[in-house]
């Protein structure tokens, strides 16, 4: 099948691939981009270890087709620090230890960065269920939250 070509913007940059039709967005930014911060977990949805961003808002890649990215922005993990500062998110989650194994890290950074995006200083019910679409096996979420909820409090000051 002959590939096609896909423009769009990863990580403020502007990028052209080649994807086959049936490719997901997590295959071109992993496979094709060579992105490989954006996990593959389930491939239905269901863990949130593929969550990037589309036009700012938090997406499975695993269930988005490559092309309904063309001519969007896309940001992945890679792309969630800025001019060599890690994101808060990313400072919080290092100074409460968060990760342990590290599989579902980069997929709840993307949620939680979206979600103190829309809401800067959510509640603890809000931020787990911003990132309820996250699944983890190492955690209990507590560390998680915390780290959300330092985060939140570094971006309103």
């Amino acid at each position: 099948m002959p590939r096609m070509l896909l423009a769009c913007t990863i990580n403020g940059e502007p990028t052209e691939l080649l994807v086959q039709p049936y490719h997901t967005l997590l295959e071109a930014v992993r496979d094709v981009a060579g992105l490989t911060g954006t996990k593959e977990g389930c491939s239905t949805g269901d863990c949130g270890a593929c969550t990037v961003h589309l036009d700012g808002k938090p997406v499975a890649s695993c269930l988005v087709l490559a092309m309904q990215a063309r001519g969007r922005e896309v940001r992945t993990v890679e792309g969630l620090a800025e001019h060599g500062e890690l994101h808060p998110v990313q400072r919080a989650f290092v100074a409460h230890g968060v990760p342990q194994c590290g599989y579902c890290i980069p997929g709840v950074l993307m949620s939680a960065s979206a979600l103190l995006a829309e809401n800067s200083s959510p509640t603890e019910a809000e931020i787990r269920l911003g990132i309820a679409g996250n699944l983890c096996r190492c955690t209990g979420y507590t560390k998680m939250v915390a780290a959300i909820s330092d985060a939140a409090g570094v971006l309103n000051k």
